[in-house]
């Protein structure tokens, strides 16, 4: 059997701290390195480099496997965490080893990052020019293991960081945690889009996968991420997709339309509305969560290693 091949991907995003969770949840990724390139001093330290006199860019190295989790994937994530028109820093992090850049590793990836980036100009989600540079890949030196996976080893900092420097509120204002409406409205169909985007809720028993019985997973529609198994789905007699427990994540808010109280669930990383959770379910934890088909898509057991979803098959070994 021939070796795996992986590839690297480099890219610059201002504090390198902030730069690591963001690609580091997803199916493909194999190892996320951050440190210091660009510059021209040899194996620079974390304080010579924020003195700016190095020429090094803070910045995230990623090992990843191209069959699961594209070159053009890990660039939309880039996009949606950087202020790519500010040229003398990211956020409250001012001076050369913030600025932002993409660093390929050969001429394809050079092609597609040119790619990417003439396709955020011409969608005019930025009134000022995209100053973000691609540059050729140089020598990459990592940082101290203090400053590796900082967001697991230093999580309270880590979260006052994101929000103090004012990175948070700029991404939730220019990407809604989300795709960008005028763009995410020309995916979807309308349906789709009412109910992920405006809460709306499709009718009972007339949608996709409310009697679905075959084996796989439910992921979000906008952000791709896993959220239920059919291991966990059963008939609620409700008319839609019900299940006992999600796998990841959801957002769980407080809902006060239409004269009731709820709890709604939304997607963590889409911001989508998916539906409500209640306390009327049959599984260990008395819950149902009762969700859109339309805010889901469905993957086959046996098309998971395809789509990039093959680490959750486990889910069905029993």
């Amino acid at each position: 059997m021939a070796e795996k091949q992986y590839e690297l991907a480099t890219f610059a995003g201002g504090c390198f701290w902030c730069m690591v969770k963001p690609f580091a949840e997803w199916p493909g990724i194999i190892k996320i390195r951050a440190g210091y390139t660009g510059g021209h001093l040899e194996n620079p330290t974390y304080q010579e480099v924020c003195a700016h006199g190095t020429g090094h860019y803070e910045a995230v190295q990623i090992t990843f496997d191209p069959e699961i989790f594209s070159y053009e994937r890990l660039l939309e994530i880039f996009w949606r965490q950087i202020n790519p028109t500010d040229p003398g820093g990211q956020f409250h992090d001012r001076g050369e080893s913030y600025q932002t850049a993409i660093f390929y590793h050969n001429e394809t990836q050079k092609r597609v990052a040119e790619d990417s980036k003439q396709a955020l100009e011409r969608s005019k989600r930025f009134d000022q020019p995209i100053v973000t540079k691609i540059l050729p890949a140089s020598i990459f030196y990592p940082a101290e293991e203090s400053h590796q996976n900082y967001y697991q080893k230093n999580d309270f900092h880590y979260q006052l960081y994101r929000q103090g420097s004012g990175r948070d509120r700029f991404i939730k204002e220019k990407w809604g945690n989300g795709e960008w409406k005028p763009e995410l409205k020309k995916k979807l169909t309308a349906l789709q889009y009412e109910v992920t985007q405006n809460n709306a809720t499709e009718p009972p028993f007339e949608n996709e996968f409310w009697n679905c019985r075959e084996d796989g997973l439910y992921v979000d529609l906008v952000s791709g991420e896993p959220l239920f198994s059919s291991r966990d789905k059963f008939n609620s007699g409700c008319g839609w997709p019900s299940f006992t427990r999600s796998i990841s994540e959801v957002i769980k808010k407080v809902d006060r339309s239409h004269g009731m109280v709820r709890t709604e669930v939304r997607g963590k990383t889409s911001d989508s509305h998916l539906g409500h959770v209640f306390n009327d379910g049959p599984g260990p934890d008395g819950l149902r969560y009762c969700i859109n088909s339309a805010a889901l898509r469905f993957i086959p057991i046996n098309d998971l290693d395809q789509a990039g979803y093959g680490e959750y098959k486990k889910i069905f070994d029993n």
